[in-house]
């Protein structure tokens, strides 16, 4: 009778416990396929390069390529978008949303939106209005006229062309062409050019060119790439060649010579710069801690934290070297795009490659 009490538990037992172990196996079957299906995520799929960054208001990313339209990733898959679709040039210059969480595109050939169905192209009216009919409201979207001396405004109903003011001296080996647009606490709008800096509040303009800096172009002219107002209401202006000047209040100086970084026998017309200079500016960005960060075309990431100023110069690796643009997302994060196409992120420590 014990013999087979013994007999009937051992069964008992045993199957208990090849039940136990194909239930183990069958959970760690089911955690394999989700891994797997974790490793299959979609992939950015451009091939010459991201030209720029933009985070809407909802957390998607949209990525603007240099001859392959828009990729929109909504943190799952990518959806593209291309003159296929609608879009009137591939190459895409800038992004930037409206207050009704429409999408804009400027594109090497006109400025495009999407509403979240279709892609609608817009006809620029392009009559030169006068510095009298300059109107500025928080509501226009501002974009680069191309090679034109002006800039387009939308306004929520039309996208008109404004001209710039003619500035009593011309530089005649640039123009007032848009390179940048920056707005901040001050209210003022303002739009780098080649040339010179134009600075609106709504009702006047203010005028930062080789005249107003009393700068000699024959050796040292202005050749501006990049401006940023920051969170102090201060504003850099990035050149390609004299490096960077800090408007504060009504003063200018320029910070790269202040701060030693424009080697002693630059030519301060574009050549290429020295290790440990600061001369090429072509993007300038400012962190939530309220770092200034900048990207020189020949020695890459720079950090001025308002009392030191650190080079990164091995962060990218063998990308390291012409960053193009930087981009602050709405978790704080920094963007570092390369010409060469090659995207790094800043998580605070380091920097990781994207793309």
């Amino acid at each position: 009778m014990n013999k087979n009490l013994n007999l009937i538990y051992l069964i008992f037992f045993l199957t208990l416990n090849f039940s136990c172990v194909e239930k183990e196996e069958a959970d760690k079957e089911k955690n394999k396929t989700e891994l797997v299906g974790n490793s299959n995520a979609d992939t950015l799929k451009f091939n010459n390069g991201i030209s720029s960054i933009f985070q809407d208001s909802k957390g998607n990313y949209w990525y603007g390529s240099r001859q392959e339209g828009v990729a929109l990733f909504d943190g799952q898959t990518y959806t593209y978008f291309t003159t296929n679709k609608g879009l009137p040039d591939n190459q895409i210059r800038s992004i930037k949303e409206d207050n009704n969480g429409n999408i804009w595109f400027e594109t090497a050939n006109g400025i495009s939106s999407y509403d979240g169905k279709r892609i609608a192209n817009h006809t620029i009216i392009e009559n030169a209005i006068s510095q009298n009919e300059w109107t500025k409201t928080s509501n226009d979207l501002w974009f680069s006229a191309g090679n034109k001396e002006g800039v387009y405004k939308y306004d929520g109903k039309r996208l008109n062309y404004l001209a710039f003011p003619k500035p009593k001296v011309i530089n005649p080996n640039n123009l007032y062409s848009v390179t940048s647009i920056s707005e901040g606490k001050n209210d003022i709008l303002w739009f780098g050019t080649y040339a010179g800096v134009f600075g609106y509040n709504g009702s006047d303009f203010i005028i930062i060119n080789d005249e107003t800096l009393e700068l000699d172009i024959e050796t040292e002219p202005l050749h501006i790439r990049s401006i940023f107002e920051d969170s102090k209401g201060r504003l850099w202006i990035g050149n390609n060649g004299i490096g960077v000047l800090l408007r504060d209040a009504d003063t200018i100086i320029n910070f790269s010579e202040k701060n030693n970084l424009i080697h002693p026998t630059s030519s301060r017309r574009g050549d290429k710069s020295q290790p440990g200079t600061l001369e090429h500016v072509f993007a300038i960005e400012e962190d939530g801690k309220g770092n200034i960060w900048f990207g020189d075309r020949d020695t890459g990431v720079w950090k001025y934290d308002g009392d030191n100023i650190k080079n990164y110069t091995d962060s990218l690796g063998q990308s390291n070297g012409f960053v193009h643009s930087i981009y602050k997302d709405n978790d704080d994060e920094l963007w570092f795009v390369l010409t060469n196409g090659d995207v790094y992120k800043f998580n605070g420590k380091i920097f990781n490659r994207e793309f």
